[in-house]
């Protein structure tokens, strides 16, 4: 009987995350502005939580499915961004097996939600500008709901597929993950065993969640812009542009940082300008996303102006 080599290997208990200590003279400047940035990401996305459920006007479905990707954004940034600021400050690297794999699991789901959530909302700007008249009758408030629930189920029942797998594999070191986070290619390498099933299915299942929303995303823009063009007046046209080119700028930015992340060849690039093009996606996008929505977007810009315009119930009277 040929025993696997694995067998006579030891297991190792955690892994050792690198972060950026190939610029470690960078520390206090890297902490200080991943810091910042988080900051500014968790209170962006608290105040448009904030903004549409105080504001009466802003109870529609597409302010709905923002509420859910700005939730899925402090969920997904929290995830990474303070155990990359142990790394950098305090040299806390080590992180256990299952806080690893925990770790890929929820960013591999939140990932994908959305991925999905960009899908769905294109679906609602589709309707409101091609089927105007019908609009109110087919995105109805449950359907919302199921639309959005579908997403984020669909996404994490997808994901824990993956992770039964990484999960099975054995780890016999080395234990080093020359990454900020626990990412799947880094984690997938580390494995003695084989692990060519686990990489199709997880290349299969992330292929279906990132490939058919944008395939829908792409169908839904392209009846946008022949529906718009038909608009007669440039008054009309812009009007009707204005309330997705949000939603467009906002996917552009975020599929933009996953080509530009997994697409770059890793035998012709360093470690060091992957980790740079994955801070796009787990730092910059979910700072961008607020900003583009109240920059571009005239109900939250007015939202805002008539919260700050209101004065706290004890000054009154």
């Amino acid at each position: 009987m040929v025993i696997p080599p694995w067998e006579n290997q030891t297991t190792i208990a955690e892994f050792v995350l690198r972060g950026f200590s190939s610029i470690r003279q960078l520390n206090i400047f890297l902490f200080m502005t991943f810091l910042v940035f988080y900051i500014l990401i968790v209170s962006g996305n608290i105040l448009i939580v904030l903004l549409v459920f105080f504001s009466h006007h802003l109870h529609t479905p597409m302010y709905f499915f923002l509420v859910n990707l700005s939730f899925l954004e402090i969920w997904y940034t929290s995830n990474i961004v303070p155990k990359m600021l142990l790394i950098i400050i305090a040299e806390q690297k080590t992180i256990s097996v299952a806080g690893c794999l925990a770790q890929f699991y929820f960013f591999g789901s939140l990932a994908a939600t959305e991925c999905l959530l960009l899908a769905v909302m294109s679906y609602d700007r589709y309707l409101a500008i091609c089927q105007p008249l019908h609009y109110p009758i087919l995105m109805t408030g449950p359907l919302c709901i199921k639309l959005a629930s579908s997403s984020w189920l669909c996404c994490f029942l997808l994901t824990a597929i993956t992770m039964v797998l990484l999960s099975r594999l054995t780890f016999c070191g080395p234990n080093e993950i020359d990454h900020f986070f626990c990412d799947f290619t880094p984690l997938v390498h580390l494995s003695c065993m084989d692990t060519s099933l686990t990489e199709t299915i997880a290349y299969a299942t992330s292929s279906a969640v990132t490939l058919v929303p944008f395939l829908l995303i792409t169908a839904s823009y392209s009846c946008i812009l022949v529906a718009i063009l038909r608009i007669p007046s440039g008054t009309g046209r812009r009007k009707a542009f204005s309330t997705c080119s949000s939603h467009l700028t906002v996917v552009t930015v975020f599929y933009g940082t996953l080509i530009a992340t997994y697409l770059v060849p890793s035998a012709n690039s360093s470690q060091l300008l992957r980790k740079g093009f994955s801070l796009l996606y787990t730092i910059l996008t979910p700072m961008f996303n607020p900003i583009i929505y109240s920059l571009r977007n005239r109900d939250i810009r007015e939202a805002l102006k008539m919260c700050l315009s209101k004065k706290p119930s004890f000054l009154l009277g």
